[in-house]
């Protein structure tokens, strides 16, 4: 390749190499995704990508490189998936800008190749972050710079690039606070890195290693993350003439994040994350015709990623189960996300009795179970249960449904009874829970005085402050939860429509480095339920 004119049929061969090299990852990449949101498809979209790029050049007749090169930035555009293969594409573009217009694809033109294809994905990124596969492209450029890197044949040049590479990927989760508070590396630095690998082995005809499962070595941190911000990851392409990236990113900004907007004048890629996707394509319908549109639900992605890693996770070894009881079907929901739990129906004025709580113990295929029985009042029946169970039965003493979801939030399959109790017992600690509902009768409780019909705020079971208007209540619990420096607010809606919505946004506005994710319940005499951790 050092003295060669790069012909099509050999970018075909290093196309398939990169191919086939991602796919063998992909499963291990999607594993690895918790950024910019753990929607699980990292390794699936880059794929995507990069076979769009491999169909164009079969399907190619190109005379000469530059050609080749323009038909694969296109394909590279029009084909990317998601945020990491629409940052991808701008690498393969200012990639191919270098490659199509050298014929000698020497060492000296792959790392002027390399810098072009860092410096334009980095233009294309209005905030670049590092820790990203934005780093490990940059890194490879910086080290391709090197003179004794270029003065190197081809082949050892790219091993060189390569294990530059695996030092960046090893390094994101220093630079990148949610890669490291989740043990992972991130996910489309690693994907890039593979490709980069299988072109790699391509040119020196070297076999790849083994191909890493990381289901069983994931942690519970890196398995179970909260939900994005926006439910819709929508990517779009416009076609048309004189098209304008920027007026159209300026009119999407407002409909959500992780916004990218690229290519020209004639066709442009766009990826957001919004609630609104059919109001983010009818904005690019404005400027022109809209082509590749494509909207997945990533809280649904993020639950499925969940459950099979999760599966994965205690396939082998199920040590403990979980029984708990929750109030509402989407309460019901949340529990049973966690592989190896069992949810009864119950609540405030509906509590399970000892025999039901018995029988979910006996029904688990667990060796041994833990109960969180999320109210007060069920867990003197939950330790009689335990009492009388045929298996070892730890009762944690969860007092409400967040109390319950703060605590299974640590909860892993694999490990013992008593590893899962420390957890749970260790996160009931750290976290605050409030509850909102609606007083029966005039009272006084925990020195707080309630009037027939208002509204009584809870945290940690303790009455704080009760009135007529619900979101004056509910905005005051909600900022004891918070005090302390919490960084992650849940809040559970019950039956009632209260405007909860509304309630969050006033919450994300006031305390912009929370995290605030919503959940519909569906419990019944609680309107709203809070968990700060």
């Amino acid at each position: 390749m050092s003295a060669d004119v790069l012909p099509i049929e050999r970018a075909r061969e290093l196309a398939r190499a990169a191919l086939a090299n991602l796919e063998a990852h992909r499963q291990r990449l999607d594993d690895l995704n918790v950024y910019p949101v753990p929607d699980g498809d990292t390794g699936t979209n880059l794929t995507l990508t990069v076979r769009a790029i491999v169909a164009a050049i079969e399907e190619s007749r190109a005379a000469t490189p530059r050609v080749l090169a323009g038909e694969v930035t296109r394909a590279a555009l029009l084909g990317s998936r998601g945020n990491s293969g629409v940052i991808f594409s701008q690498i393969v573009r200012g990639f191919a800008d270098i490659a199509g217009n050298d014929a000698v694809m020497g060492s000296p033109a792959l790392a002027r190749a390399f810098r072009s294809a860092s410096d334009t994905a980095y233009a294309a990124i209005k905030e670049p972050v590092e820790g990203t596969i934005l780093t490990v492209i940059r890194e490879m450029a910086e080290e391709g710079e090197l003179d004794d890197a270029q003065a190197l044949t081809a082949d050892a040049f790219l091993r060189r690039i390569v294990a530059r590479g695996e030092d960046a990927v090893a390094r994101t989760p220093e630079m990148l606070d949610k890669l490291r508070e989740a043990g992972v590396i991130d996910s489309g630095g690693a994907g890039l890195l593979e490709i980069v690998r299988g072109i790699s082995a391509g040119v020196s005809g070297e076999p790849l290693a083994a191909v890493e499962t990381l289901a069983d070595t994931l942690g519970v941190d890196a398995i179970h993350q909260e939900l994005s911000r926006y439910r819709f990851c929508t990517t779009f392409v416009v076609a048309g003439e004189h098209l304008d990236a920027d007026r159209l990113e300026h009119e999407l900004g407002a409909l959500g994040d992780s916004l990218l907007v690229v290519g020209d004048a004639k066709a442009l890629k766009v990826h957001v994350h919004t609630d609104h996707s059919d109001a983010a394509i009818a904005i690019g319908a404005r400027q022109g015709e809209i082509l590749e549109r494509e909207i997945a639900d990533m809280h649904q992605q993020t639950r499925e990623r969940e459950e099979r890693l999760a599966a994965a996770l205690s396939s082998g070894d199920l040590r403990t189960g979980v029984v708990a009881v929750a109030p509402g079907a989407g309460n019901r929901e949340l529990f049973e996300g966690f592989v190896g739990s069992h949810v009864i129906e119950g609540g405030q004025t509906m509590n399970p009795s000892t025999a039901e709580i018995l029988a979910a113990i006996d029904a688990s295929p667990a060796p041994a179970v833990i109960v969180l029985p999320n109210n007060s009042n069920v867990i003197l029946s939950a330790e009689q249960a335990a009492e009388h169970a045929s298996k070892p039965v730890t009762v944690v003493r969860s007092r409400s449904v967040p109390a319950g979801l703060a605590a299974i939030s640590t909860y892993v399959p694999s490990l013992s009874p008593a590893e899962n109790e420390a957890r749970m017992l260790d996160a009931l600690a750290r976290a605050t829970t409030g509850e909102i509902t609606r007083a029966s009768r005039d009272a006084a409780i925990d020195g707080v005085a309630v009037r027939d019909g208002d509204w009584l705020g809870l945290v940690d079971d303790r009455a704080v402050v009760s009135g007529p208007d619900f979101h004056a209540v509910a905005e005051d619990v909600v900022e004891r939860a918070l005090a302390g420096g919490k960084g992650l607010l849940t809040l559970v809606k019950g039956d009632e429509d209260l405007g909860v919505e509304s309630l969050a946004e006033r919450i994300r506005e006031r305390h912009p480095d929370v995290e605030v994710e919503e959940h519909d319940g569906g419990q019944t005499h609680y309107p709203l339920l809070v968990l700060a951790e």
